[in-house]
C-alpha cells in the first residue's frame, strides 16, 4: 500500500498522467469532491491555492523536475508586469517587456531548437552531427505563449498587472489547459478567479458532454484508426498502393483533429466542472471554404495569438500590400516553427503562409471582402478544395522526412489502383466505419451538436453518470495495450 502511494506521488516518465488514463479520471473524482467543499466566498484563496497545487502535481507527474521551470516563468512574468506598471518612462517599460519575453524566448529556444541548430550548423564547418541531451518539457510552448500574452497585454495597456502571485500562478499552471491548451488570455481569465463559484446544472451537463465527446474522439476514433491503419501507412508508405496512401492521409486528417480537439474538449469540460469558462479551440475546421476560413476554425487560440501578438506586431495590414503579404507569410512560417524544430514543420508553415497570401490576392482580384461567403455548388467545391489542400499540408506535417512525403505523393498519383477499392474497404471494415462516421459527425450541422448537448444537460444525474460509465466501458473494449499520448504533447 505504501509503495503504491509513493508511486502515485512521484514522477515516472513511462507513466504520464494523461486525461485519457484511468488514474487521471480517478484522481479527478477525488479532486472534485474536495473542491466542492471549498465553494464558499470566504474560501476563494484556499480554493485557488488548492487548484494551483493540484496543477503543479499534475505537471510534476508529466514533466518531473521541470515544474521548477513553470514556477520560474510565473515569477519572472509576475514581477516584470508589476515593475512595468511602476516604471514611468516608456524606455523602462520596454526594458521589462524585453526582459520577460527575452527570457521566455531564450528558454523556449534552448529546449526546442538547440539540437536542430547544431545539426544544421556543424556540417557547414565540416564537422559531424553533434547534439545535446535536451529534454523538451511537456506543454512548454503553450504556457510560454500564454505568459507572453499577459506581459504584452500589460505593456500595451490592455489590462492591469495582477498584484496576486496566487492568481497569476493559477492562471499559468491551470491544469486543464496546461499541456496542450487552449492558450488562455489573462485579461479574460483572471477576472473569473475572484468571482463567486457557481457551477450550474447547465455548466455541469455541458462539461460532461464536452468530456464525453473529447474522450470518444481521442480514445475511440483517433487511437483506433491510428493504431490499426494510419500509423502503418505513414511508417512505410512504399508497401501500400496509392489508394491506401490516400486513405491514410484522410485518416491522419481525422486522427489529428479528433486527438487535438478531443484534448481541448476535455479541458473545456473539466474547466466548466470547476466553474471556469475557457474559449473553444476548434469549430468544425474541415467545413472551411478557404484556407483563411480554416485558420478561423483550427487551433483558434494559437491562430488568434499569432494574429494579435505577431502579425499585428509586424505591421498587420496597416502597410503596403507587399509588406502585408510578407507579414502573413512570416507569421505562418513562425507558426510552423512553433510546432517543432524540423524542416517538415517549416515547410508546412510556408505552405500555409503561401496559401493564405494567394487566397488574399484572389479575394482582392474578385472584389470579395473578408465577410464574403460562397454558396451552392461553389461552396461545396471550395470546401472540397480546401480540405485537400489542408491534407496535402498534413502530409509534410506528419512525415519526419521529405522522402516519405514524396513516396506517398508518388504512390497516389502513379500507382493508385482504384480497382482495389472494394477489397480495401472489406479489409479494414471497422477503420472505414470509424473514418466515415467521424467525418459524417464532423459535417453535421452545428445545431445538432448543440441540441444533443442541451438534451444531456437536462438528464438526471444518474443517467449522466451512466453515460460516462458507458463510454469508459467502450474505451476499454477498443483501446490497445498501452494508453496513447495526445499528439500535441510533443509541441
Amino acid at each position: 500500500m505504501f509503495d503504491k502511494l509513493i508511486s502515485l506521488l512521484t514522477y515516472n516518465p513511462t507513466q504520464p498522467l494523461l486525461f485519457n488514463s484511468g488514474l487521471f479520471l480517478f484522481l479527478l473524482c477525488g479532486f472534485s469532491i474536495i473542491y466542492m467543499f471549498l465553494s464558499g466566498k470566504r474560501q476563494t484563496a484556499v480554493r485557488l491555492l488548492y487548484v494551483t497545487c493540484f496543477s503543479y502535481y499534475f505537471y510534476y507527474k508529466n514533466a518531473g523536475s521541470y515544474c521548477a521551470l513553470l514556477a520560474i516563468i510565473t515569477l519572472v512574468n509576475f514581477l516584470s508586469g508589476i515593475m512595468m506598471e511602476w516604471s514611468e518612462r516608456k524606455g523602462m517599460k520596454r526594458f521589462w517587456l524585453w526582459l520577460a519575453t527575452g527570457f521566455m524566448l531564450l528558454q523556449l529556444g534552448y529546449f526546442k531548437y538547440t539540437n536542430f541548430l547544431l545539426v544544421q550548423v556543424f556540417p557547414l564547418f565540416g564537422e559531424g552531427g553533434y547534439t545535446l541531451d535536451v529534454f523538451l518539457p511537456l506543454g512548454i510552448s503553450f504556457f510560454t505563449f500564454q505568459s507572453m500574452s499577459y506581459i504584452i497585454d500589460v505593456y500595451r495597456g490592455q489590462m492591469r498587472a495582477t498584484r496576486s502571485i496566487l492568481d497569476f500562478a493559477f492562471f499559468v499552471s491551470f491544469f486543464p489547459t496546461l499541456l496542450s491548451g487552449p492558450i488562455l488570455r489573462a485579461r479574460t481569465f483572471l477576472p473569473q478567479l475572484r468571482q463567486p463559484l457557481e457551477v450550474t446544472r447547465e455548466m455541469f451537463g455541458t462539461g460532461l458532454w464536452f468530456i464525453v465527446t473529447g474522450l470518444f474522439k481521442k480514445a475511440v476514433i483517433s487511437d483506433y484508426i491510428g493504431e490499426n491503419f494510419v500509423n502503418r501507412i505513414f511508417d512505410n508508405p512504399s508497401l501500400y498502393t496509392g489508394l491506401e496512401n490516400l486513405f491514410g492521409v484522410y485518416g491522419y486528417a481525422l486522427k489529428l483533429y479528433c486527438d487535438f480537439s478531443g484534448y481541448s474538449d476535455i479541458a473545456i469540460g473539466i474547466a466548466l466542472w470547476i466553474g471556469f469558462k475557457i474559449p473553444a479551440n476548434f469549430r468544425a475546421p474541415y467545413k472551411s471554404d478557404s484556407i483563411t476560413d480554416f485558420w478561423r476554425r483550427w487551433h483558434i487560440s494559437l491562430s488568434t495569438w499569432l494574429r494579435d501578438y505577431l502579425y499585428i506586431s509586424l505591421g498587420g495590414n496597416r502597410c503596403s500590400r507587399l509588406r502585408m503579404y510578407f507579414n502573413q507569410f512570416m507569421t505562418m512560417l513562425l507558426g510552423g516553427l512553433w510546432h517543432g524544430a524540423s524542416w517538415n514543420f517549416i515547410v508546412w508553415g510556408c505552405l500555409h503562409g503561401l496559401a493564405l497570401c494567394l487566397h488574399k490576392a484572389w479575394r482582392r482580384l474578385l472584389g470579395h471582402d473578408k465577410h464574403y461567403v460562397s454558396s451552392g455548388f461553389r461552396r461545396v467545391a471550395a470546401i472540397v478544395l480546401t480540405f485537400h489542400l489542408v491534407c496535402l499540408c498534413w502530409l509534410f506535417f506528419a512525415n519526419t522526412t521529405f522522402e516519405a512525403s514524396g513516396i506517398m505523393l508518388s504512390k497516389i498519383f502513379t500507382e493508385f489502383h482504384g480497382e482495389l477499392l472494394v477489397q480495401f474497404l472489406s479489409g479494414y471494415p471497422i477503420v472505414m466505419i470509424l473514418i466515415s462516421g467521424g467525418f459524417l459527425l464532423h459535417f453535421l450541422p452545428s445545431g445538432w451538436n448543440n441540441g444533443i448537448c442541451h438534451f444531456v444537460t437536462r438528464l438526471p444525474l444518474i443517467l449522466q453518470a451512466s453515460l460516462l460509465v458507458l463510454l469508459i466501458f467502450l474505451i476499454v473494449q477498443v483501446r490497445g495495450s498501452e494508453i496513447q499520448p495526445f499528439i500535441y504533447l510533443q509541441f
